[in-house]
């Protein structure tokens, strides 16, 4: 097991942890929550041995392998991207190099002196070798790149070129072809698009290793972890099972723990009010001074202060036309490189909009020429009559005067909203107070994020332009955004690679691809939904095709044809049973609350359908070749 014993850690004033334990085993799958600055990231360093510890001790089995990957790392190479992955199996591929030159100087006639010393050489790097296919190794490492969107032309681009977010995607294969025992991720989504964020679910899901997993992402923490571990005042607390379970676990005990701070509130006045009522008399003092030290040793239940709810409203905004947003054959190109071609799309008002595409596809481009920021080279875009846009860009710092406090930020981007309207925005957005006085140097990522969408929810706009507005925020701030933009009544349009997230603001999802725009009426898990029914579809259709293009002549057998045609004809009849059940449930799934325990239920029942679906069509596509086999 790894055993964080009893472990503190303070950093000036600020205790970060307080006698701290944690029992892990290596096959568990945990999620590890907290606050911003509750120390997730440095208890993540602490077992990594990258942060000492004032106290306490990190044990673990040193046989285990540990794989450890951080927030942010700077990669440079000059290695195309699938030679700097495959630089994991260094050891190895420069031993097989080796075992090739004594091999060819063997092969040359060495004397027997020397041949004797290749022989002992060769025969210990074999044993080295034994464990390693170079093979499956190379294999390995081309489907963890394609799983986390690297196309082949950019497996064959130089790691040097890349953006940070890609560097941090080869960073992320590298530790997985690592083989470890136990993993520490610390928000290993942050760079991932939702189609890689899927893939790494999934893999994670399969996974044998366990591993330690900052998210704050609900959906992924939902999918990938069977424990929480929540850091809250410098104390660790174990919740068993999914994140769901965490939820109900955790109101459950802020209750009962509010009722016992409560009852020791009271218990706490009640001594004060009799040691001060007799402390001055002299028969009383040894009363006195037992209660007082009854007082100071007692152990103070804490609770962590209760987050605001979104208690503000929009001030009403101007009503736009019907259409808000027409984008009319456009293209973009960077240099040779042609991104997209007569992309359109029309938008109606009211729609909260998510812009899908896997990155590399151009939809960050697209965001930015509707939004903008960047020259159109053909087409047109065209926003609709009275519409007013706001606009959230992801890279807040440069757009922030950083001597300002909060308060002042937010008044100078909007000086004609009163104060008070302003400080009822910043208080749900969690700057009550002191808070609303901190100077924006002194801010993180994520709280520079919420005083940035402050300052767009109080434009009265009617349009939304939000660019990766969850980056850097914690679960809790991130409620508060998606409670804000579920209020709001006018029309958004963003992107997020947040599953959740686009799960519960998104009723439309607007996806680029290829051929085109599409637009999909519906939430995100609808769209998912009718993805997967258009997969099975087109594998049907590839798998006739496949069996019609390998028709060939053969000996008959008349009772073997007879005897496939009645097994395809079982299978078919089966098969568009299935169809029809899977259609009728994705009917009733659409009508249900996304994260219920309804819907959970029935979605896994769909799966369960596709699955069967995809082995049944196996099973035809296999038949059909034997009978196609008996026909002249």
């Amino acid at each position: 097991m790894l055993i964080l014993n009893n472990i503190s850690l303070s950093f000036k004033d600020r205790t970060l942890f307080d006698n701290l334990r944690i029992v892990i085993d290596y096959d568990e799958k945990i999620g590890l929550l907290g606050r911003n600055g509750s120390g997730k990231s440095t208890l993540l360093k602490v077992i990594a041995g990258q942060q000492y510890l004032d106290g306490g001790s990190v044990t673990y089995d040193k046989k285990k392998k540990i794989g450890y990957l951080p927030q942010e790392l700077i990669l440079c190479s000059s290695k195309s991207v699938f030679d700097e992955t495959m630089t994991v199996f260094a050891e190895f591929l420069q031993l097989q190099a080796e075992a090739q030159t004594i091999e060819d100087e063997l092969s040359a006639g060495a004397d027997d002196a020397i041949a004797h010393q290749l022989v002992e050489r060769y025969s210990d790097m074999q044993e080295q070798l034994m464990h390693f296919d170079a093979t499956a190794a190379k294999t390995k490492a081309d489907g963890i790149l394609r799983g986390l969107g690297f196309s082949e032309k950019q497996r064959n681009q130089s790691v040097d070129s890349l953006s940070v977010g890609w560097k941090m995607r080869v960073v992320l294969a590298k530790l997985l072809l690592q083989d470890a025992d136990f993993y520490l991720f610390d928000e290993p989504t942050n760079h991932l698009d939702l189609p890689a964020k899927e893939w790494f679910l999934s893999l994670l899901k399969e996974a044998s290793f366990g591993y330690l997993l900052v998210s704050h992402d609900r959906y992924f923490l939902e999918k990938a972890c069977e424990k929480i571990i929540e850091i809250e005042r410098g104390v660790a607390t174990t919740y068993k099972g999914n994140f769901a379970s965490y939820l109900v676990q955790k109101e459950e005990r802020q209750a009962r723990l509010l009722a016992a701070y409560a009852q020791q509130q009271k218990e706490i006045a009640r001594k004060k009010k009799t040691i001060e009522r007799f402390r001055s008399k002299a028969s009383k003092a040894a009363m006195v001074r037992s209660m007082s030290r009854e007082l100071d040793n007692m152990e103070r239940i804490e609770v962590e202060p209760t987050l605001p709810q979104v208690s503000f409203s929009f001030a009403p905004v101007t009503r736009a036309g019907n259409v808000v947003l027409t984008v009319q054959k456009v293209s973009h190109a960077f240099d040779d490189n042609v991104l997209f071609q007569n992309m359109s799309c029309t938008i109606m008002r009211g729609k909260k909009v998510a812009l899908i595409a896997p990155n590399g596809m151009g939809k960050t481009t697209l965001f930015n020429l509707i939004a903008g920021k960047l020259p159109l080279q053909h087409g047109s875009i065209t926003f609709g009559h009275n519409v007013t846009t706001a606009y959230f860009e992801q890279d807040q710092t440069r757009v922030m005067n950083k001597d300002n406090t909060v308060l002042q930020e937010v008044f100078d981007a909007c000086s004609r909203v009163p104060e008070e309207r302003i400080r009822s925005f910043l208080g749900s957005f969690l700057f009550s107070g002191d808070e609303a006085k901190k100077k924006i140097w002194q801010l993180s990522g994520g709280e520079k994020n919420r005083v940035a969408m402050v300052k767009v929810l109080l434009q009265n706009a009617n349009m939304l332009l939000l660019d990766e507005p969850t980056n850097h925020l914690d679960l809790y701030a991130k409620d508060v955004l998606q409670q804000a933009l579920q209020r709001y009544q006018g029309t958004i349009l963003f992107v997020s690679h947040d599953h959740d997230f686009v799960q519960h603001v998104a009723d439309t999802i607007l996806e680029l691809t290829p051929n085109g725009l599409h637009l999909y009426n519906g939430d995100y898990e609808s769209y998912l939904y009718h993805k997967r029914v258009a997969h099975l579809s087109h594998q049907q259709d590839q798998i006739r095709k496949s069996v019609e293009s390998q028709k060939k002549k053969t000996q008959k057998d008349p009772n073997q044809r007879r005897q496939l045609k009645k097994q395809l004809g079982a299978l078919e009849t089966q098969i568009k049973k299935l169809e029809a059940k899977r259609d009728a449930m994705g009917e009733r799934l659409s009508g249900l609350t996304y994260g219920a325990h309804e819907y959970d239920k029935l979605l896994a029942k769909l799966t369960a359908i596709d699955q069967d679906l995809e082995q049944k069509n196996d099973e035809w596509e296999q038949i059909m070749q034997e009978h196609i086999a008996q026909e002249e």
